[in-house]
């Protein structure tokens, strides 16, 4: 199936489900890449993009209280992949999983941008493949989808990190 196509189902899939999601569960001890199936990538991919639209709110970790970025992200991993994550950008950036350079990127990976100056991450979204990735951006902004290669995002990126095993990354044709 051609990517496009393929995306767009997904997105479509997505946003028909997302009203259908549960409330996250309590936090528990996980190990950060389980032996699960191929499908956990298109499962978070689903779920990352059913939740654009979602209000901004600081300190936000789930659809109906709104998402900051770290809560976003944790609020996916857990509910489509079972994967516990930690709650703020700056624990994820430290997370003892693979480091992915700008161009390996594969849908799934987590990244990670400096937006208050300096070299201190700040900020991070899911990447979705095709040079975009959903993020909570901002106070009075939605979770959205942005592109990788806007001037903007690649002047404050930092790094990448992969939490998805890779039998667990979605295939790119």
């Amino acid at each position: 199936m051609h990517v496009t196509a393929r995306f767009a189902l997904l997105a479509l899939a997505a946003l028909l489900t997302a009203c259908a999601g549960n409330s996250p569960s309590p936090d528990y001890p996980v190990d950060p890449f389980p032996i699960v199936g191929n499908e956990n990538a298109d499962d978070v991919l689903m779920s990352a993009i059913g939740l654009v639209g979602t209000p901004y709110r600081y300190g936000g970790n789930t659809p109906d209280s709104g998402f900051d970025c770290s809560g976003l992200i944790g609020y996916v991993y857990r509910n489509s992949a079972g994967i516990q994550l930690p709650r703020s950008t700056r624990e994820m950036i430290n997370l003892r999983a693979p480091t992915v350079s700008r161009n390996a990127l594969q849908s799934g990976d987590l990244l990670f941008f400096a937006t208050n100056g300096g070299g201190q991450v700040s900020h991070a979204g899911i990447y979705v493949g095709e040079g975009r990735f959903v993020h909570a951006p901002s106070s009075g902004g939605t979770v959205r989808l942005d592109y990788l290669t806007t001037a903007y995002w690649q002047k404050t990126y930092l790094s990448a990190k992969r939490v998805l095993a890779p039998a667990q990354l979605a295939r790119q044709p």
